[in-house]
């Protein structure tokens, strides 16, 4: 099931919006057959009528991944329906903005619920068929924040860092396993209704910097993996650079971004605090782009500015290392 010509049979979780919704799209323009599952019916049929009119086959299955028996199900329907599952890309993503102590726990609590716990549900309802089939492809998306850290947002860092944690072990117990393959996908920021959806504790309105990618440009990547699988795939910064940096001087970026967040604050409109969609799905569908980026501004700009931050990180934490 590795040749690109055969339609392939995908679930993606978080599928009504953003990056999955985009995934779901350039999947079904390529013939796949999908079954694509969020929390909000609406903004699921939504998509799913753009993947049909791209020339896919799509079902859509409202479902919360924090409850794991929703997501067995999802695993169990799909392999029934679809007569096998070649690729699942776990995608659900929330977020909560604002000082850690400032944040209710229990919107601390729902993030990791959803970002972590949710995409091992994810795993441990497909794994099984993989394993059955000897053959499948995890498509995990963490984003950069699985390497550097967030202040302003200690719960979402929380999941990021654990999940590539989560990703390693699982691949480390598959090791033997050559056909069935883990995939990480760290994306630098990108420009999706996510940011609309995000709880903010902050007081101001929230915003996102100068370069933020287009959810299509993600979604190349994914359903390049779904042929070419690959251990970890940065969009934006390179992966290289990413992991040196966070060995060398893990905390330094932390402290460069709490800098800006500090100044951010200060100076950003105000805007109401709230929970946002973490406890429930968008009113309405939300489409795939946010609608905050620059088209006018040069992508290779942006693009030099996501590898320029990632190269400085790594040369400075060489220069320190070398001076201990």
């Amino acid at each position: 099931m590795t040749d690109s010509t055969i339609a392939k049979r995908i679930v993606i979780t978080g599928a009504s919006s953003g990056i999955g919704a985009a995934t779901a799209v350039a999947f079904a323009e390529r013939g796949a057959r999908l079954m694509l599952a969020a929390r909000g019916q609406d903004g699921l049929e939504a998509i799913a009528d753009r993947c049909r009119a791209a020339g896919g086959e799509a079902v859509v299955r409202v479902v919360d991944v924090t409850d794991a028996g929703a997501v067995a199900r999802l695993a169990t329907e799909a392999r029934e329906q679809l007569g096998g599952i070649d690729v699942w890309f776990s995608n659900v993503g929330v977020g909560v903005v604002g000082r850690y102590e400032d944040v209710p726990i229990a919107e601390h609590a729902q993030v990791i619920a959803t970002n972590l716990v949710g995409h091992m549900n994810d795993a441990h309802a497909v794994l099984p068929i993989f394993l059955a089939q000897d053959y499948g492809i995890f498509i995990n998306m963490i984003s950069v924040g699985g390497f550097v850290a967030t202040p302003y947002a200690a719960a979402y860092s929380a999941s990021k860092f654990g999940l590539r944690g989560f990703s390693e072990a699982l691949r480390g117990e598959l090791s033997k396993r050559p056909h069935i393959h883990v995939c990480d996908v760290y994306p630098t920021f990108v420009d999706t209704p996510g940011i609309d959806h995000a709880a903010n504790y902050t007081g101001a309105a929230l915003s996102l910097p100068p370069g933020s990618l287009a959810p299509a440009t993600v979604a190349k990547a994914v359903v390049r993996l779904a042929d070419h699988p690959r251990n970890t795939t940065a969009i934006g910064a390179p992966a290289l650079a990413l992991k040196v940096s966070q060995f060398l001087v893990p905390n330094l970026a932390a402290a460069m971004m709490n800098g800006f967040m500090d100044s951010w604050n200060g100076k950003a409109a105000p805007g109401e605090d709230g929970s946002g969609t973490l406890f429930d799905p968008p009113a309405a569908p939300s489409g795939i782009e946010g609608g905050r980026r620059h088209p006018e501004r040069r992508r290779k700009a942006a693009t030099a500015a996501g590898v320029g931050a990632a190269v400085g990180l790594a040369v400075v934490g060489g220069l320190l290392w070398r001076r201990r």
